[in-house]
């Protein structure tokens, strides 16, 4: 009788997942030829072989009020999966891709079923809701983290985690250098640049484009030569931000270039961030991808004021942006909430700008992050995810 192929359950809810999502399947690939991908993910993801069962955008929500709107779909969606992984499209892994909030849950249903299950990337139950280790404990078989002192948290309450690294971490060169960036572009070295993330999601574009575009306005006002780049990784996301964009007066709406991307990469943020000066931000998983590209940044975030306030109370660490967890001090601006203003915006993206030995120090402290994690013995995502199965089922 052949041997049934196996089959492995994986799930990102946003683009960096989808990124992260592409890179492990590849390798699983290489380990496991015969191997069938299916969940939810996005063009990377499908491109490398998943069958996604739901659009990676309705997983694309962030904040503790603003999922209460949506959380009737999300059980519905993480139901659905239940029924096909179980079903059908039946599993022998499942892998949940960051997303924390919906893999952890869809895991506790999937593990007393006999599926063994991996959550890659750790929620910040270090930071926050420290509880939430027990839950991940009972949950999850394996966790994979990108830094190496998450693994040292989750080995004191006996949760199996490994240490593999990011990607883009070895991937990337320290020396990254700007004038390169630009010339991929299309851009003259002789403008600054000035990135302007508002985010992958459409509840953080809307709260953090308008904030991005009234600081273009006021950094514009001051030099008129700037210019400033948005990338929207996608057509709903584009169409977005086109809407605000096309709302500026002249002549700064030609000096904001809407950038999108031309294959199925997921690298046009990254892009953006390696031809730019200075990098204005949400916070999230992007401020690594500018950390690794040593890009100096100013970070901000909004969020709905109930989930800010609850957040407040719940989080441990003095720090927001992952740049300063990592260095466990203050390196890159931080304006969150009510510090996310315009004027306070643009007062820290003009330091960067004006005065080089800011910029070079926040440079400098970035890169040896850097350096830091290409450093250690990081395990194979592919290979410790695959050593949960009997080896006659990988074979």
């Amino acid at each position: 009788m052949t041997p049934q192929k196996l089959r492995i359950g994986l799930v990102a809810g946003e683009l960096s997942g989808d990124t992260l999502g592409a890179a492990l399947i590849r390798d699983l690939k290489r380990l496991c030829p015969q191997a069938e991908f299916v969940g939810i993910g996005g063009v990377q993801m499908q491109a490398e072989g998943l069958t996604s069962l739901y659009p990676l955008e309705r997983l694309s929500v962030m904040g503790l009020v603003e999922v209460m709107g949506r959380i009737k779909e999300l059980f519905a969606i993480r139901d659905g999966l239940v029924d096909a992984f179980t079903g059908d499209q039946q599993i022998d892994l499942f892998i949940g891709i960051d997303a924390p909030d919906f893999n952890l849950r869809l895991s506790a249903k999937l593990k007393p079923l006999g599926i063994k299950t991996v959550q890659y990337v750790s929620p910040s139950v270090w930071a926050w809701r420290q509880n939430r280790v027990h839950g991940i404990k009972a949950a999850v078989d394996l966790v994979l983290c990108l830094f190496p002192f998450e693994v040292e948290f989750y080995q004191r309450f006996e949760v199996p985690a490994v240490f593999v690294g990011h990607p883009l971490a070895k991937r990337l060169a320290p020396h990254h250098q700007t004038e390169s960036g630009k010339q991929a572009l299309g851009l003259s070295p002789a403008h600054q640049v000035v990135a302007l993330l508002p985010g992958s999601r459409g509840g953080e574009v809307s709260r953090l484009a308008p904030l991005l575009l009234d600081t273009a306005r006021a950094l514009h006002q001051q030099n008129p030569a700037l210019r400033f780049l948005i990338p929207a990784v996608n057509s709903a996301r584009e169409h977005q931000i086109r809407v605000l964009r096309d709302a500026l007066p002249e002549p700064l709406r030609h000096a904001v270039r809407i950038m999108t991307p031309q294959d199925d990469s997921g690298q046009i943020g990254r892009q953006v961030m390696a031809a730019s000066d200075v990098v204005v931000l949400a916070s999230g998983t992007a401020t690594l991808e500018a950390l690794l590209l040593a890009r100096p940044m100013v970070v901000v975030y909004r969020v709905h004021w109930l989930t800010y306030l609850i957040a407040r109370w719940m989080v441990k660490i003095p720090y927001v942006a992952l740049p300063n967890i990592l260095a466990k001090k203050m390196i890159v601006p931080e304006l969150i909430q009510h510090d996310a203003t315009p004027a306070k915006v643009t007062a820290q993206v003009q330091r960067l700008l004006t005065k080089p030995t800011d910029w070079q120090a926040q440079q400098q402290a970035l890169h040896d992050i850097h350096v830091e994690l290409q450093g250690g013995q990081a395990t194979c995502a592919a290979e410790a995810v695959l050593a949960l199965l009997p080896q006659e089922q990988v074979a």
